[in-house]
This record gives C-alpha cells, sequence and structure tokens, in this order.
C-alpha cells in the first residue's frame, strides 16, 4: 500500500475545485469557499501522502484521515472520487435525499474515517486512533485536517495537550489558516495568533507554509515523523475561496452558492 505518485497534485486539485463547484451550484448548497481554500492540501494527500488502497478502503494497516472541518464536504467527496474509491458520476447525487454524500462528510461513503461537521471533534478522534496506532505497534500514520474557526473549540486544545504528553509522533495536524470563520475574520471573532507559538508551547513541532505550494505541502506531509517523540502540526496559510477571483477572501462565501452566471466564471478561472 503506497500513495499514488502518478497523479499529479496540480492537475488533481484543478480537477477536485471543478467537482465541488459543479457540485455546490447543481445542490444550491454552500461552504464552496471553504472546500477551495483546501483543496490544494486535499490534493497533496491523496497524491503524494497517503498510503491507501481505493479497492481495500477498510485495511488495517492504511493510514488514516479525519477531515474534521465535516463542512468542506464536497472536496472531500471529490478527492475520493478522483482517487477511486467510488464512480465520480455519483458525485451528481451530493445533497439529494436519500443519498450518503450529504452536505457534511458521512462515514458511509467509502474512504471516509469518520462522519464530521460538529467542529472541535476530529483532532480529540485522531488522538484516538494515533494512541490506537502505538499501542499496536502499527506503522500506519494519522492525518487530521482542521479549521482555524475549529481552533476556538476547548476539545481541540484538550487534544493538544495530550498528543505530545502520549509522544504521538505518528500524528499530523493540519490547519487549514484561510482566516475567515462562519460570522467574522478570526482575528476579529476570537485571535489565535501568535498561533504557531501556541502549538509549541504544548509541545508540538510546528510548521507554517503556504497552503497552496504543493511542492511545500509534500516536502512536508510526505515525510515520517518530524521530530521523534512529538506531534507535528502544519499551519497552512490559505486563502478562502482559492481559485475564484470573486470568492477569494470574501466571507460570504462561506455559505452562498454560485448563479448559473457565476458558476460559469468560476468554471472558466478554475479551467474547465
Amino acid at each position: 500500500m503506497r500513495a499514488s505518485n502518478e497523479l499529479d497534485p496540480a492537475d488533481f486539485a484543478r480537477r477536485i475545485r471543478l467537482h465541488a463547484l459543479r457540485m455546490v451550484h447543481a445542490a444550491r448548497a454552500s461552504h464552496i469557499g471553504s472546500c477551495l481554500s483546501m483543496a490544494d492540501i486535499m490534493a497533496v494527500l491523496y497524491t503524494r501522502v497517503l498510503r491507501i488502497d481505493p479497492d481495500n478502503p477498510t485495511d488495517p494497516q492504511r493510514d488514516r484521515l479525519v477531515v474534521s472541518k465535516g463542512h468542506a464536504a464536497a472536496i472531500v467527496y471529490a478527492s475520493l472520487a478522483e482517487r477511486g474509491f467510488f464512480p465520480v458520476s455519483r458525485l451528481e447525487t451530493f445533497c439529494r435525499d436519500g443519498s450518503a454524500l450529504t452536505g457534511h462528510i458521512n462515514h458511509a461513503v467509502p474512504g471516509v474515517e469518520v462522519s464530521t461537521g460538529s467542529l472541535g471533534h476530529g483532532l480529540p478522534i485522531a488522538v484516538g486512533m494515533a494512541l490506537v496506532a502505538k499501542a499496536d505497534g502499527s506503522a500506519r500514520r494519522i492525518y487530521c485536517l482542521l479549521s482555524d474557526g475549529e481552533c476556538n473549540e476547548g476539545s481541540t486544545w484538550e487534544a493538544v495537550l495530550f498528543a505530545p504528553h502520549h509522544k504521538l509522533d505518528n500524528l499530523v495536524a493540519i490547519v487549514d489558516f484561510n482566516q475567515i470563520q462562519s460570522f467574522g475574520r478570526v482575528s476579529d471573532v476570537l485571535a489565535l495568533q501568535p498561533f504557531a507559538d501556541k502549538w509549541r508551547a504544548f509541545g508540538w513541532h510546528a510548521i507554517e507554509l503556504d497552503g497552496h505550494d504543493v511542492g511545500a505541502l509534500t516536502a512536508q506531509l510526505a515525510i515520517p515523523a518530524q521530530v521523534a517523540g512529538r506531534p507535528t502540526v502544519v499551519i497552512a496559510h490559505t486563502v478562502k475561496g482559492k481559485g475564484v477571483s470573486f470568492m477569494e477572501d470574501k466571507l460570504e462565501w462561506h455559505y452562498k452558492s454560485p448563479d448559473d452566471q457565476q458558476f460559469a466564471v468560476a468554471c472558466a478561472e478554475v479551467g474547465a
């Protein structure tokens, strides 16, 4: 079991952005800005990092990815479809009655580890997975993708404190730090800075990088434990709505869906 190095992460990111735009537009759903900010992270994870097998999605030795920001379900489903966990055509059922492709991430979908969307739960779950993997002597690695807004949650910081105590160097947290949450800018709602220093004070190895630089993401994520005995956090500086000019760094695209004209412009900019 290995990462799929034959896939190009930049092209993968372009395709999943297009899928997410189509899904959100057709369903008149929301959270497209959140999907677009994390697309490059997802592309690197699914093409260069995760040791997974779409033909055997429950392999006990697979790496685990917990996407804690479950409202960005469209980009997660798009990534799984492009990686071969289910047919791409199934994305057309997103948010339809009876579909497993619900508006928040659903563990009934092949390749999804856990249902998420109630923010602040993902990192505690990932910490538990990492603790079990350590106890089992397993080589599997645990990744958790968080939003910056959920770093307001006390449960997140309890998990941040727990992981270094148990020397969980098989755990990597990734924060999609687009600096906009549901009702405002992070700096206005509840400031996180100095953000990296807070993680370091809790005992984590902290890295900051451009969350749209696939080379930098690959260099940091596609390697074993950064520091023996310590978990790693990658603070990925991103742009809400990345790739669509009129959505970039705009609060309203946390909830809006594009109308027909906006959809056409967005697809053209992403590269349909």
